[in-house]
């Protein structure tokens, strides 16, 4: 059967995908194809800004469906202390400090094949975290990280001191 004869179906992720979603998880969309459509190739909500913990699992899923990661592109403001490589699963992955905003990730296979992974704040919660990630992976998504987590009330992943909680002054130590 010619693969003319399939109608074109909406390339989504069962809903039950979603709903498995927790702290830790990476939700990745992969295209095989030379032009991916979108802005965001998947999405990942880490437990915590310890680099070193999170970003291992996270190679490792990578690794499991592209090949080898090669380069972490990341911003440094976002992370507990940033090494400048990691050894995961015996291959040493380049991790490298951009000021481009906390949320998302570059990855980067081989030589130049670059991956965007949106970037879910470890404190979102769950319902925010999982419409986030449901709209990252969207087959033409063109809307950046950022509006994205704004959309779905998912807090700023790092903010700034500006937009940081301030001590209620008429909190319990009375202050």
């Amino acid at each position: 059967m010619a693969d003319s004869e399939f109608p074109d179906l909406p390339k989504l992720l069962p809903d039950a995908i979603h709903q498995a979603v927790k702290p830790g998880t990476a939700l990745v969309r992969l295209e095989t194809t030379h032009s991916r459509e979108g802005i965001l190739d998947g999405a990942w909500w880490p437990r915590s800004r310890d680099i070193r913990i999170e970003l291992p699992g996270l190679i490792t899923a990578l690794t499991e469906h592209l090949g080898p990661i090669a380069r972490v592109g990341l911003d440094a403001s976002a992370w507990d202390e940033l090494p400048t490589r990691l050894v995961v699963d015996d291959r040493v992955v380049h991790i490298d400090s951009f000021p481009a905003g906390d949320d998302t990730v570059l990855i980067t296979r081989g030589d130049n094949d670059h991956f965007s992974v949106l970037v879910i704040p470890p404190q979102a919660t769950p319902d925010a975290a999982r419409a986030a990630m449901a709209r990252a992976v969207r087959v033409g998504n063109v809307t950046q990280a950022e509006q994205i987590l704004i959309d779905t009330g998912t807090s700023p992943a790092h903010p700034s001191p500006a937009e940081a909680p301030r001590p209620d002054p008429g909190g319990e130590d009375g202050t």
